[in-house]
C-alpha cells in the first residue's frame, strides 16, 4: 500500500495535491446550486458538499469557498433569500460540470449549457428542469471555519419535489432509480448503485 506522509503531502505539486485530497475521502454528493440576483440574473453552480445537518427542522449545509473573489451564488442567496438544490441526472454530468467554469455575474450558467429553468412554488430561485431531485430552501445562517477561511452555509428545505419511483413508502429515497450521480474528487461522476439496505442496527441483534 502506498504511504504519504504529512511532508510528503505539503510537497506535492498543487494540481496533485488537490486531486489526491479531494478524491481520497470518498464519493460525495452531486448537486446544482440555483440562484437568481435582485434584478433577476440566474446562477447556476455544481457542489459536492451538500450535507444533511438535521431532519426537525428539516436542514442542509454546504461549504463555501474563501470569498476572495466573487462567488455570484452566495451573495444571490444572501440577498434573494432563497436558492435550489438539484440532484444530477447522468445525463446532464456535462453541462453540469461546466457551471463550475468562471464567468461574469452577468452571465448565467443556464444560457451556456443546455440546462433549463424552472420556477415552482413561492421559491425566488430557478431549479433544475428534469433534476429527479429539487429542494426549495431559505438561506438561514453561515459560520465562518477559520481553519482554511471557508464558510458553511445553512439552508432550510422548504419544498421537495421527487420522481415518485424514488419515493419508497417509508419516506426514503432511493437515488440510484432516480440516475442520480455521485462526484469523485472534483471532476469524477459515478453511477452508485443500491447494495442492501438494512433495519435499525441494535446492540448485539444482528442487522437485516
Amino acid at each position: 500500500m502506498k504511504h504519504f506522509s504529512r511532508e510528503d503531502i505539503d510537497q506535492m505539486s498543487s494540481i496533485y495535491r488537490l486531486n489526491m485530497i479531494n478524491s481520497c475521502t470518498g464519493y460525495k454528493s452531486a448537486n446544482l446550486i440555483g440562484t437568481q440576483s435582485e434584478n433577476g440574473k440566474t446562477n447556476l453552480a455544481v457542489f459536492n458538499s451538500v450535507v444533511h445537518l438535521g431532519s426537525n427542522p428539516p436542514l442542509i449545509g454546504f461549504i463555501l469557498r474563501p470569498t476572495t473573489v466573487p462567488r455570484h451564488s452566495h451573495q444571490n442567496m444572501k440577498k434573494n433569500g432563497f436558492f435550489t438544490i438539484n440532484h444530477i441526472h447522468q445525463s446532464q454530468i456535462e453541462d453540469a460540470h461546466h457551471t463550475s467554469a468562471k464567468y461574469p455575474e452577468e452571465i448565467s450558467e443556464f444560457d451556456q449549457t443546455s440546462l433549463m429553468e424552472e420556477y415552482k412554488e413561492e421559491i425566488k430561485a430557478p431549479f433544475v428542469k428534469n433534476a429527479p431531485l429539487q429542494l426549495g430552501c431559505r438561506y438561514l445562517n453561515e459560520y465562518q471555519i477559520k481553519e482554511n477561511d471557508t464558510s458553511i452555509i445553512i439552508g432550510q428545505i422548504e419544498h421537495i419535489f421527487i420522481e415518485e419511483e424514488m419515493l419508497l413508502e417509508d419516506g426514503w429515497v432511493q437515488l440510484d432509480k432516480g440516475g442520480v450521480v455521485a462526484i469523485n474528487g472534483l471532476d469524477g461522476y459515478a453511477i452508485p448503485k443500491l447494495i442492501e439496505r438494512f433495519t435499525y442496527a441494535r446492540p448485539k441483534i444482528k442487522a437485516k
